[in-house]
């Protein structure tokens, strides 16, 4: 046989990157194979070349290359206990090649029966071992008699060290692929549960200032700036901190939600930045924090008031360096997060009774985002009840619900001290208890009092009004007439609880700009 020196025909390094290239390229193994073995004909010549992986105590062939590879050799497979010589290459981790006196005296062909090879070819087997990990083996043949020269052997066995390296990366890939598909689909399904249609719900809203808030998050969403939402338990903080999500450049990566309120103090480091094994007692493996599982996309901290004074200055670190080490490890470890965080507590008073980093308060107060209560944006409530019935029928099966315009009445009557929220609740009892579709009153378990703003302002005297008695007025005048009788009762007050915007529904400054629009301040 006649075999050139390896490195005037065939440039190793090349193909060692072409196999890198493919691992990290390409996600079709079989491709890899195929490539593997017509570059292996380069570096030595062969009639037929296969690839056999390990099923058990088995070998089947997974790929073959070459003239003799036709499909008379589809699911070939041999049986270890019969090739004592093939388990020995496993064992050692040494390619061989094999005689004419292997073929008469050793374990015969293994393509005895199916391949018309002739007594005394050439005939190598390769192990493919890739770490710890055994793969299978690689065959070569030739119809021509001889042994291959122990230098070539030695070569194709680093050849196959390579190829078998490439094969397990790129199995490893693909298995790492197919979970974080499944992990992305799982995320969206709880997206949806979370947040269900909370963005559409914002961009139909008659509120004016939800339309501005809504257009203020749609703006900030393009962005990485930090966004601190703000408002009431209850008034949808989660949801649109999901919508920011959906709205940005990471909308196809993970988002994670913490409670910092729902986690004791002592295990919400571990939560948020993992631990190494043997960290604390408990801690019997390595756990990566929610700030690694959110790497790419984005979390939201919620009740970030209750996040301990001890872990705030590790939070900031996050912020500014992007960097933190899990408890227990001195290994940094590098994040691209965006962060969102949210509270119904008044954090510039927690950071003047030092309960919080003033430093992180302004970090996070970047881009500060106020949702208002249910209680001053009621024109919403039918749309938001709609949607609300959609999202649960998704969830229970409950379909075609909707509430009647006696049951939005009431609705409309009650102060919501617990917002989207407790909405949510009573709709889905109401769908509970109700024999038919549409949710009247006498299923919509809420108690109208006196103390709900729209209804005191509804429930002043009309005597204090002065009716028309020869034309009709217009509606500035009516508007101007309630407003005089509000601002009489709260004796001109305008803010507060006890104040005339409050009882009115609307925010004061908007009131201010209706007094001073009608001249209301004449007549009080």
């Amino acid at each position: 046989m006649d075999y050139k020196n390896t490195q005037e025909t065939i440039d190793l390094t090349h193909d060692i990157k072409e196999l890198a290239r493919i691992v990290v390229t390409d996600n079709d193994i079989d491709h890899l194979l195929r490539r593997g073995l017509d570059w292996l004909q380069r570096l030595c010549p062969y009639d037929l070349a296969t690839i056999f992986r390990i099923a058990g105590e088995d070998l089947v062939i997974r790929a073959a290359r070459g003239p003799l590879a036709t499909s008379v050799l589809q699911g070939h497979s041999l049986s270890l206990d019969r090739f004592p010589s093939i388990r020995e290459a496993l064992d050692t981790r040494r390619a061989r090649a094999f005689s004419d006196y292997d073929h008469m005296h050793g374990d015969g062909d293994p393509f005895a029966g199916v391949l018309d090879l002739p007594h005394g070819h050439s005939c190598m087997v390769v192990p493919l071992c890739a770490g710890d990990a055994v793969l299978g083996v690689m065959t070569l043949d030739r119809k021509s008699c001889g042994t291959y020269p122990e230098q070539v052997v030695n070569l194709v066995e680093v050849y196959g060290h390579m190829l078998a390296l490439a094969i397990h990366n790129a199995e490893q890939k693909a298995v790492l692929m197919r979970l974080d598909a499944q992990r992305t689909e799982q995320i969206r399904y709880l997206e949806a549960e979370i947040g269900g249609s909370a963005p559409q719900t914002e961009e139909r809203s008659k509120n004016p200032t939800m339309r501005t808030l809504h257009h203020q998050a749609r703006q900030v969403a393009q962005t990485s700036t930090p966004v601190l939402l703000l408002g009431e338990t209850g008034t949808g903080k989660e949801r649109l901190a999901l919508a920011i999500h959906r709205w940005s450049q990471r909308a196809d990566k993970p988002f994670v939600k913490v409670n910092c309120a729902a986690i004791p103090a002592g295990l919400l480091e571990s939560e948020l930045f993992g631990h190494q094994k043997g960290a604390f007692t408990g801690a019997t493996r390595d756990r990566a924090g929610r700030f690694q599982t959110a790497n790419g996309g984005t979390i939201l901290l919620d009740e970030i008031g209750e996040l301990p004074v001890e872990l705030q200055a590790k939070l900031l670190r996050v912020l500014q360096e992007g960097t933190f080490e899990p408890i227990g490890s001195d290994r940094t470890v590098k994040v691209d997060v965006r962060l969102l965080t949210a509270t119904h507590v008044d954090l510039l008073e927690a950071t003047r009774t030092r309960r919080f980093r003033e430093d992180l308060y302004y970090r996070l107060a970047v881009f500060p985002l106020h949702l208002p209560p249910l209680r001053q944006r009621l024109e919403d409530l039918p749309d938001l009840c709609a949607t609300m019935l959609d999202e649960q029928a998704a969830r229970t099966g409950r379909s075609g619900r909707y509430v009647t315009p006696k049951g939005i009445d009431k609705l409309l009557s009650y102060k919501w001290p617990g917002n989207l929220r407790e909405l949510a609740n009573v709709l889905e009892r109401a769908t509970i208890l109700s024999p038919t579709s549409g949710l009247g009153p006498e299923c919509l378990d809420v108690n109208v009092d006196d103390s709900n703003p729209a209804a005191l302002a509804k429930q002043i005297p009309m005597g204090q009004i002065t009716q028309p008695t020869t034309q009709p007025m217009s509606l500035d005048e009516v508007q101007k007439q309630h407003i005089e009788a509000t601002l009489r009762l709260t004796k001109g007050k305008i803010y507060g609880d006890d104040g005339a915007a409050k009882l009115l529904g609307l925010p004061p400054s908007t009131l201010q700009s209706k007094i001073k629009k009608l001249g209301v301040g004449e007549r009080v």
